[in-house]
């Protein structure tokens, strides 16, 4: 069996920000848009993710239309978009 996931040391400081900067907000509103925006982010990772293993397997996909992305959130989510991913705070 391989290895279990670990953050790198950037990702591991990115979480520690966002946590810090959920704590720091008391607005439901704040909350509520960034909850959305990491339920989006999630289900986009878990279509890529599946995306990947499929391309690794050779299986065909199933349901073209679930690894359809939005190009702006996948811009949005890169590390290196200087956009400093999901910064809504």
């Amino acid at each position: 069996m391989s290895e279990p996931l670990a953050l790198s040391l950037g990702q591991k400081f990115e979480l520690e920000r966002m946590t810090r900067a959920i704590d720091a907000t008391g607005d439901p509103q704040v909350l509520r848009g960034l909850a959305k925006q990491l339920l989006q982010a999630w289900q986009s990772q878990k279509a890529a993710t599946q995306w990947v293993m499929r391309q690794q397997l050779g299986a065909p996909a199933r349901f073209g239309a679930e690894l359809t992305m939005d190009a702006g959130l996948l811009d949005a989510l890169r590390p290196d978009s200087g956009k400093g991913g999901m910064d809504v705070l």
